[in-house]
């Protein structure tokens, strides 16, 4: 029983660690925005069918479609920022959010039409193998998963304490108007914070698919609730909150699958969420967040 619930936890982890991405991708344009970006998850989903055609059409390897990904998501990601977020001012968070569903029935309209079918091939990651230790194992391509996500979660806390633009960044999220008194380009900062959520979504769509081994038109919306999920859980606007809502949503999914069976999975990840905005609306780390704003706008 208990090697079931190890087992189970360490299957969780593993996958989890997409759901980090995704979170932390969600986390980025709020933390700046204090705006939710409800196209994320289609915007990647375009991406993730770019790197389709590209597999399907000139039959490229892993890299090159990894790449497409990417650049997919980052372009859509782009497009989404200019459309919803650019183009309408500050004070109109309602109107960014209302336009950004608006674009998110766009891009699956535009999947539907350049994609009819229901689902398409997507390359394996790698072949099927396991690790085993002991009694427990774990399959090669979620132990790549969850390393490709800890190096990114590496590479992103090195961008936002160990350069310009992240101070920049954190700056902004902390209080835009005493950044831009500082002369501190928030349009620039904003772009920015969008090509990276774009780029965290584009390898986090890109490890999921690949474990698949299929892509549907519904990965946009199983994107954007799992991200969204994450990132309550951890915390609405804290990084470290969305790595660890992330890992928790991957350890409550793997253990009602095998416990409670899969007709469970999704429905007992929206009962902890409903836990938790009953009795910590700010999430696991996001209470600390919301003091440290606070605390800012007192000081100005």
């Amino acid at each position: 029983m208990a090697a079931d619930f190890i087992q189970n936890c360490l299957d969780g982890l593993m996958i989890g660690s997409s759901y980090s991405l995704l979170a932390i991708g969600f986390t980025l344009i709020f933390g700046v925005m204090r705006r939710l970006n409800l196209s994320y998850g289609p915007s990647i989903m375009l991406g993730a069918f770019l790197g389709t055609l590209v597999y399907l059409e000139f039959q490229a390897g892993n890299f090159v479609v990894a790449l497409a990904t990417i650049f997919g998501a980052i372009a859509a990601g782009i497009y989404v920022e200019r459309v919803c977020f650019w183009a309408i001012r500050r004070g109109a968070a309602a109107a960014s959010m209302v336009s950004s569903f608006a674009v998110w029935m766009q891009l699956e309209e535009i999947v539907t039409v350049f994609f009819p079918e229901r689902t398409y091939a997507f390359p394996p990651m790698i072949e099927a193998e396991l690790i085993t230790f002991g009694p427990f194992f774990l399959a090669v391509e979620n132990v790549i998963m969850f390393g490709s996500a800890v190096l990114l979660t590496v590479l992103l806390h090195f961008c936002l304490y160990r350069t310009r633009f992240g101070l920049a960044l954190r700056a902004v999220s902390e209080n835009p108007r005493a950044a831009e008194f500082m002369g501190i380009n928030i349009g620039a900062i904003m772009f920015g914070a969008f090509v990276a959520a774009s780029a965290f979504g584009g390898v986090a769509a890109y490890l999921i698919i690949s474990t698949d081994g299929q892509i549907t038109p519904m990965f946009g919306l199983w994107a954007t609730f799992k991200g969204l999920i994450a990132m309550m859980l951890g915390g609405m606007g804290s990084i470290p909150g969305a790595i660890l809502g992330g890992l928790l949503l991957g350890v409550i999914e793997s253990n009602s699958l095998w416990y409670l069976g899969a007709e469970y999975r999704d429905l007992s990840a929206y009962f902890v969420l409903f836990v938790f905005l009953v009795l910590r609306p700010g999430g696991i780390m996001g209470q600390l967040a919301v003091v440290r704003e606070q605390a800012a706008t007192r000081r100005v």
